[in-house]
């Protein structure tokens, strides 16, 4: 399988240090903003985040993870190929500062998946969106408010963040996809 670096390990961690700062900035502080991570690659980011927070504020602030498979559109043609696994927010979101955290955005549905399971927990008071990789080609009128690059790749290709984790180094990369 051919891939090419886009990010490596050092660049990564200089990317999640400025979008935790920007976090912070526009939250005007930590007092009613939490993270959701969205399976599986944007909990790891969300959760590189929330420990940069802590070291700027020293508070911890609430994180959630959701598995937006069954809001999906597309979840009637595919059911069998997706494995659900579970959603855990253990808070509540009435009226608080959502940053949902995801690794790559191309479409935006699975964005727009992720907004609408956030909506069945309760009303925010604000959700902003944090990519680590924006790869443009928007089917969906969605845009993030923090991004740590953007990326024009082929379509033929995936941006694929790796992270020890998963069993890869910490770093991003392009990959052909058909390779896979």
């Amino acid at each position: 399988m051919s891939k090419r670096i886009l990010m490596d390990n050092l660049e990564l961690k200089r990317k999640i240090k400025r979008l935790s700062s920007e976090i912070l900035d526009d939250a005007q502080g930590e007092k009613n903003l939490v993270l959701i991570g969205i399976r599986s690659k944007g909990v790891y980011l969300a959760k590189r985040i929330k420990d940069e927070i802590r070291k700027y504020t020293g508070k911890d602030i609430p994180m959630g993870i959701i598995d937006i498979t069954l809001y999906r559109d597309d979840f009637s043609k595919h059911p069998v190929q997706s494995k659900i696994k579970e959603t855990v927010i253990q808070f509540d979101l009435t009226d608080k500062h959502i940053v949902l955290v995801d690794d790559v955005i191309w479409s935006g549905r699975t964005i727009r998946a992720a907004l609408d399971q956030i909506i069945d927990f309760g009303r925010p008071n604000k959700v902003r969106l944090c990519v680590l990789i924006d790869r443009g080609e928007r089917e969906l009128p969605i845009e993030p408010n923090f991004v740590g690059v953007k990326a024009a790749v082929k379509n033929s290709e995936l941006i694929e963040l790796e992270t020890p984790e998963s069993g890869g180094k910490d770093q991003v990369v392009i990959v052909s996809n058909k390779d896979r």
